[in-house]
């Protein structure tokens, strides 16, 4: 039967094109505790889309839809931050474009029929996601017989989680279904002329190789330009549209480390000598290692190589029951025994038959079959390779007897791996691994040598409650001494602080550096411009991951266009980088010999070869499309005028120019209708999405 568990691994791929990855756990409190039964409708607003109202539990029961579908590919039970928060930003784009479509869907008489659907399910050509989800792994094409099957059982159990995960498929199948018919509605509107075509072979076969002067803005002083007040602002008022802004906040913060002490680290020194004693005598030194140490017992062996020298050396010179220690390990003290010796291959050659358990209540039945599968063999006298290909759940290796090859270590999940290291050539083992349950049979052993296997009691130097405080406390002074901005920085300075400044947008979930800061982030955005920000509990002082943060709020930019004052010394450099252009422009005019203006402007001739219309960057000066627009327009042993680029003024020659033999018209109109209709798709949504004039108010909420 196809269930859910066999196409996991094979749900991820497809699943990602379409919906990316998930989960969330999230935590409303007491947000609308106060509010009234008139204003709780608007108090649970997360965002609205084209005049549409999302609400805080729509959008939650949407993530929490697509978390169990995450769960239910990867097979996990609980999912990280990381995962959480893609998951959120997932729905959240799914929304958005599901709400901004819907009405133009409408308009244009967009849909997807039954019939259509039945036949992207289990037509002649399904839909990408099924064909990756029930592709066979042997032939690499659809498994039909897996997809009917499948279908069957989810139809035959309509509450189960089957069910739920194929209506979550057909959906996922019909909103990409609609957005490329879209796409294909506005390709058939995009054509490519001849003219365009023949423009653009010409510009692509001419190749030219050349000679250029290239001289920087930065050569002419800030001090030679002037830029009055009435420029600039003419500047502004003709580019407004490039000063567009969100919402942000400028934030400036010092943290506070909690780390250990000299005193923290002595008092982990002296407990490791304290239990050494006690260490040397315990029966069960894995029991001890696992209740006294910060990291449980790992059974592993080791060969001297593989150890440190001095522990090497101290390993393979002891016997058993030495300890070796306290020593210092990175940010660890540790105390070593010696455990057991073993005479250990360095590979192994094994085959293993396996019975995949997908949960609890599958363990007892895969037992049972596990033990039915070896009497077969050790009773019966069935062969391994015979039972294996008609047993084995490892589709992969059942087809070659169930052989794994010839194996190192590190190259298995460790139970299975200590089974074939440490079993006896042909001995039969059950091993139960996080895949199932393995009959295992190491054929063959490479070359043994000594390993040694260890008891180590790892104990992290970590920071003690006392220093914990003490921190705390520092933090706490600093910023009940300095609420406003002026003494906040005096502060910092006096103390030899280390200040950073951070840009959050509102919906910004980190801050570089700081662990979980999306607490601060939040708060900045209810601060005072100047103030010291508060948390929820009304304290300046954040602890995010290993440290206590104390920030201010410096600045804060509102979405629209930007002020004339906001963005005045960004216009500044822009006019008088168009002032040195002029400048530049009026030395370099007129000269021909290249040689001759290099030496005049204090610098050398450049050489580039090869340039065509498509070149971007040049050898020894970087992105500068400038320079191969004006070489694809030079014929040999012509000269530009002054280009002006991104860094600098250029004058060009091509010293030789090659033509082309690219004459395919066909090929190249299908390359830039493909190119038009990419741009097109995106800026046509892009074009859609901002006419809904989202309100997003997530940040409420997460």
């Amino acid at each position: 039967m196809a269930t859910l568990q066999k196409i996991r691994n094979r749900a991820g791929i497809a699943i990602a094109i379409f919906i990316g990855v998930a989960l969330a756990a999230f935590i409303l409190g007491d947000l609308f505790k106060s509010t009234s039964s008139l204003t709780r409708g608007k108090a649970m607003e997360l965002a609205e889309v084209d005049g549409k109202v999302i609400t805080y539990p729509e959008f939650q029961s949407k993530v929490s839809e697509l978390e169990e579908i995450y769960k239910m590919n990867s097979g996990k039970t609980s999912l990280d931050a990381q995962t959480s928060e893609q998951i959120k930003e997932q729905t959240w784009q799914n929304m958005v474009r599901n709400l901004t479509m819907k009405d133009i869907y409408e308009e244009l008489g967009i849909g997807v029929s039954s019939s259509e659907l039945f036949d992207m399910v289990q037509g002649k050509n399904p839909h990408a996601i099924i064909q990756s989800i029930f592709r066979d792994p042997n032939t690499g094409t659809l498994n039909r017989g897996a997809l009917i099957q499948f279908l069957k059982y989810q139809q035959s159990n309509s509450t189960g989680k089957e069910r739920s995960y194929w209506l979550f498929i057909e959906n996922q199948i019909i909103e990409e279904r609609s957005f490329a018919k879209y796409n294909n509605l506005l390709a058939k509107g995009i054509y490519v002329t001849s003219e365009e075509v023949k423009s653009d072979l010409k510009g692509r076969n001419h190749q030219a190789n050349i000679q250029f002067v290239a001289k920087p803005f930065s050569s002419v002083p800030d001090t030679d330009v002037k830029a009055t007040d009435e420029e600039l602002k003419a500047y502004y008022e003709k580019n407004k549209e490039n000063y567009k802004q969100e919402n942000n906040r400028n934030i400036e913060y010092v943290s506070f480390p909690v780390e250990a002490s000299k005193a923290d680290e002595d008092k982990l020194i002296k407990w490791s000598n304290d239990i050494k004693s006690e260490f040397s005598t315990v029966e069960d030194p894995a029991a001890f290692v696992n209740i006294n140490s910060d990291v449980p017992f790992d059974a592993s062996f080791f060969k001297q190589g593989e150890l440190s020298p001095e522990l090497g050396a101290f390993a393979f010179a002891g016997k058993i029951g030495d300890i070796y220690g306290p020593y210092k390990d990175g940010k660890s003290w540790k105390l070593a025994k010696i455990q057991k010796f073993e005479e250990l291959p360095d590979s192994v050659e094994a085959r293993h038959i396996l019975i995949r358990v997908n949960s609890q209540e599958e363990l007892a039945k895969a037992t049972a079959t596990i033990d039915s599968i070896k009497n077969l063999i050790v009773v019966k006298g069935q062969k391994f390779e015979d039972v294996a290909r008609a047993t084995s759940d490892d589709t992969g290796s059942a087809n070659n007897g169930g052989s794994l090859g010839w194996m190192r270590r590190g190259m298995m999940v460790k139970p299975f791996e200590d089974a074939a290291f440490l079993g006896k050539v042909n001995d039969l083992q059950v091993v139960k691994t996080q895949f199932g349950l393995h009959l295992l049979q190491v054929i063959n052993r490479g070359k043994t040598a000594p390993n040694v296997q260890l008891a180590v009691i790892n104990r992290v130097i970590e920071p003690s409650s006392q220093t914990y405080q003490a921190t705390y406390t520092t933090a706490s002074k600093f910023a009940s001494e300095n609420q406003d901005a002026k003494k906040f920085n005096a502060a910092i300075v006096a103390q030899g602080l280390n200040k950073r400044i951070a840009n959050v947008r509102e919906n910004d979930k980190d801050i570089a550096g700081l662990e979980n800061s999306r607490t601060l982030i939040r708060a900045a955005y209810k601060a005072k411009t100047g103030s010291l920000i508060l948390s929820t509990e009304g304290t300046p002082i954040f602890e995010l991951g290993d440290q206590f943060v104390v920030a201010t709020m410096t600045g804060e930019q509102v979405k629209g266009l930007s002020t004339f004052s906001e963005v005045k010394p960004r216009i500044e450099i822009e006019v008088k980088k168009e002032k040195k252009a002029q400048q530049l422009i009026e030395k370099m005019s007129g000269k021909s010999d290249l040689a001759q203006l290099a030496s005049g402007l204090g610098v050398t001739v450049g050489e580039a070869q090869n340039i065509n219309f498509e070149s971007s960057s040049i050898p020894g000066v970087g992105f500068e499309p400038a320079i191969a627009g004006a070489a694809t327009a030079l014929e040999a042993y012509q000269v530009s005028k002054p280009v002006v680029g991104t860094s600098g003024v250029y004058v060009v020659k091509a010293t030789s120019v090659s033509l082309g033999t690219d004459s395919d018209i066909k090929a190249d109109k299908q390359r830039l209708a493909a190119s038009v209709n990419y741009r097109a798709n995106m800026v046509a949504f892009e074009a859609l999405r901002e006419n809904a004039k989202i309100v997003d108010k997530r940040s409420k909420f997460y």
